[in-house]
């Protein structure tokens, strides 16, 4: 696999479309799903059980949920609404800004080998 792999659901990428679909239009939307689901580095999951970890906005979990199944090191977000996954230890889901992700990504480049 590559550096990272993004992890989606159905809910996830209908909320992307919609999303994207209402501050853009929806044929970007559909590009930018196709181009999602297309990658290779894209790991589709289908959560069957729903941890409800998120109160203060419910609609935040089907990415809480998507990560506990995926084993994923973390969700990278700005959303505050996430911040309440520090306090919780089981299931154990960490969080990463964006800054915090591309300096990861910026490591784990910077560590691996050069073709010669």
């Amino acid at each position: 696999m590559g550096l990272y792999c993004l992890c989606v659901s159905n809910e996830i990428i209908s909320e992307y479309r919609e999303v994207i679909g209402r501050v853009a239009n929806p044929i970007v939307a559909e590009g930018v799903v196709d181009a999602i689901l297309n990658n290779p580095y894209c790991l589709h999951y289908d959560p069957h059980f729903h941890f409800n970890l998120i109160h203060q906005d419910p609609d935040d979990n089907k990415f809480v949920d998507c990560a506990i199944i995926a084993n994923a090191e973390y969700i990278v977000t700005e959303d505050k609404h996430f911040e309440v996954l520090k306090q919780i230890d089981f299931p154990r889901v960490e969080i990463a800004t964006l800054d915090h992700f591309m300096s990861l990504l910026d490591i784990q480049q910077n560590n691996r080998p050069s073709n010669p």
